[in-house]
């Protein structure tokens, strides 16, 4: 069977999502269920998972038993931010170690800050976490994440919660290529189309939140993205024919079709009347 394998944990789904900015926990559950995703994102500085008693939790719809949950550090903006949240999700979690990790540059773009990121990732490592990193699509920092001991590469499609898509097919490709670990794509995407064509790449997985939860029918964009990202997947293996310009190729056999006679037909004229 073809699975995702992530810190050597293996998954049937390749596609992950996250948990905020549904309307409540009742439709991120439905959502979360009609997409088929065994990994779920935990914004830890946005969502209840304990710390703060008293509050819906969401480990009452979304258990621990049931899902992978993948803390994540949106929200942050300085390495110190992110390793003091990360810490805290293990404490909630019983030493969890599976987490996002992502410093972002301002609140306007939450475009990653690069140099900050790196600094973090290596933090965590060296405390044993297994860290899939939110990046730019800089095919070079990509490699020094993962030689740095990250567990999965997550390169932008476009900026978060911008819907746009992929922008730069190209450098994604370049990472894909070269990278040993599982490669996600991870924001922008805005619909189904853009899932598949991530996986026709040639990615691992794709994780989004803001394309399934600003749906106006989540549960059922939910459903569409998991048959996108399963659609893709099966497109990349199968191996897509080679594009030729200026080049028709009919779809049917030509091979032992009648040929079309180019003797004309001879009309007789009947002069005796």
């Amino acid at each position: 069977m073809d699975n995702l394998v992530i810190a050597d944990k293996t998954y049937t789904s390749r596609l992950l999502v996250g948990t905020g900015k549904y309307k409540d926990f009742n439709e991120t559950r439905a959502a979360v269920e009609a997409s088929g995703a065994e990994i779920i994102t935990v914004a830890i500085r946005r969502t209840n998972i304990g710390q703060n008693a008293g509050e819906p939790n969401l480990l009452d719809v979304l258990p621990p038993s049931q899902y992978t949950l993948l803390p994540n550090t949106a929200g942050c903006y300085t390495v110190e931010d992110a390793v003091r949240t990360l810490r805290l999700a293990r404490e909630l979690l019983d030493g969890h170690s599976l987490v996002k990790l992502e410093v972002l540059g301002d609140p306007t773009t939450l475009y990653p800050n690069m140099v900050e990121t790196l600094k973090a990732a290596e933090i965590l490592i060296k405390e044993n976490f297994q860290v899939m990193v939110y990046t730019s699509d800089d095919p070079f920092i990509a490699k020094q994440l993962e030689d740095m001991g990250c567990v999965a590469i997550m390169p932008l499609a476009s900026l978060i919660g911008s819907g746009m898509g992929i922008l730069n097919p190209w450098n994604l490709q370049i990472i894909i290529d070269n990278a040993t670990i599982p490669v996600l794509v991870d924001a922008g995407v805005g619909t189904a189309s853009d899932a598949t064509i991530a996986m026709e790449l040639g990615c691992d997985g794709v994780l989004m939140n803001t394309a399934i939860a600003a749906a106006k029918n989540s549960v059922l964009m939910a459903s569409a993205m998991r048959k996108a990202v399963e659609a893709g997947r099966e497109a990349y293996l199968a191996g897509r024919m080679a594009k030729k310009l200026y080049s028709a190729s009919p779809s049917s056999p030509t091979e032992g079709v009648i040929a079309r006679s180019n003797t004309a037909t001879t009309k007789t004229t009947d002069k005796s009347a």
